[in-house]
Formats: C-alpha cells, sequence, structure tokens
C-alpha cells in the first residue's frame, strides 16, 4: 500500500494544469473534436493498464477530464501523481 500524500506534498508535485478536488486530482483536456478525444481516452487507458492505475475517464464531445486516487489508500497518492505526469508527457508527446 501507498502512503497518503500531505496537502502540502500534493500542492508541491501536482503537474501545471491538474487540480485538486477532495480526495482525486483533475484535468480536462480539449480537442477539435470528438474522435480525437477518444483516441487520447484509449491511449490513458493503455498507460493505465501497463501501471495498473485505472483512473476515472468522461468523455464529452470536445473534452476528456480524467480523475485520480487511489480509492485503497483512501486519497492521493505519489501514484496519482506519477500516473499524471505520464499522461502529461504522452499528451505532450
Amino acid at each position: 500500500m501507498a502512503d497518503l500524500l500531505s496537502d502540502d506534498e500534493i500542492d508541491a508535485q501536482l503537474p501545471d494544469e491538474w487540480s485538486r478536488e477532495g480526495d482525486e486530482i483533475v484535468r480536462a483536456y480539449e480537442f477539435d473534436d470528438y474522435l480525437r478525444g477518444v483516441n487520447f481516452a484509449q491511449m490513458v487507458g493503455e498507460i493505465a493498464e501497463a501501471q495498473v492505475h485505472h483512473p476515472e475517464i468522461v468523455i464529452r464531445y470536445e473534452e476528456v477530464e480524467i480523475r485520480l486516487t487511489s480509492h485503497e489508500e483512501g486519497g492521493i497518492t505519489e501514484q496519482d501523481i506519477e500516473m499524471a505526469e505520464l499522461i502529461e508527457s504522452e499528451r505532450d508527446a
């Protein structure tokens, strides 16, 4: 089990463009069309499978929202921060 991060640790480590909502970290990505968002969600799903850490993914017409939390620990852990960073690095690739 991973340790929960403190509020200060979350603030210091949270990637740009991500925000905290309670026990989750959240980011919405915008796309020019629906299928680009679906393709992005697929890529996030592949990262999630490789990391064995599965976010909530909400696909809207031109937006994909990603929500990360560590359910077993009851909040935000280093694993959530690492997953957000992986998503960011692949998005920018």
